[in-house]
């Protein structure tokens, strides 16, 4: 027979999985905003911000609830400590979407400064990332979750390439500063976003194995 707290974890999980599909909506949507040059899609991005803001006060409360009324234990706390910081990560992910819509609401008044072709590449791995890391999580799968950490280091490496060659554009000639700012900054936030990826993945590690490998702890020798 089923327990009322199994059902209020189900409950939890639920709210965690709509807003997981809202952020990345959010994602796909900034992204093409900027590929695509169209304001339409960005102002909707930073629209959806208040409802993303609302499943995270939603979740936030729920899991106080649960803690403070079951006091649970062993795995049941562990999935509930796990769902409030996949949730942390979930809002700062929608944050950094708002961000690159801003940005690319500034980037279609202003003639492109080269074709995106790293961006996008970013932003293809970052948003992988993402789905796949709320896969691992919907799955339990520990193993997906470990793969998701290791391509972080690719999108790292792109931010990276990204900085370099819009900062030779720059130096070459001072009037493509606001357009190279704005592109670097919308890599940064792709960057971030598959950082909060890589946390949810090590937070699904805990879950399911208990290990805890932020700061590359749990990884042995």
């Amino acid at each position: 027979m089923e327990r009322p707290f199994d059902e209020e974890l189900m409950s939890l999980k639920k709210l965690l999985l709509e807003m997981a599909g809202l952020v990345e909506e959010a994602i796909t949507d900034a992204v093409a905003s900027l590929k695509e040059r169209r304001e339409d899609k960005a102002r909707e991005v930073i629209e959806r911000e208040k409802a993303v803001n609302l499943y995270d006060i939603e979740i936030d409360a729920l899991a106080m609830k649960l803690l403070a009324l079951h006091q649970p234990v062993a795995v049941d706390l562990r999935f509930i400590t796990s769902a409030m910081r996949i949730c942390s990560d979930l809002e700062r992910m929608g944050d950094q979407a708002v961000n690159i819509a801003e940005r690319s609401m500034d980037l279609i008044l202003l003639p492109l400064l080269k074709p995106l072709i790293d961006i996008p590449e970013m932003a293809r791995l970052a948003e992988s990332m993402v789905k796949d890391a709320i896969d691992a999580f919907v799955r339990g799968d520990a193993a997906l979750a470990q793969r998701v950490c290791e391509r972080d280091d690719e999108v790292d490496h792109l931010n990276d390439q990204v900085f370099r060659e819009l900062l030779t554009f720059t130096m070459a000639d001072a009037e493509t500063i606001p357009r190279a700012m704005d592109l670097i900054l919308v890599a940064r936030s792709l960057e971030r976003i598959a950082d909060h990826a890589t946390n949810i993945g090590e937070h699904v590690i805990y879950l399911r194995e208990g290990r805890v490998i932020k700061h590359g702890l749990g990884q042995g020798s």
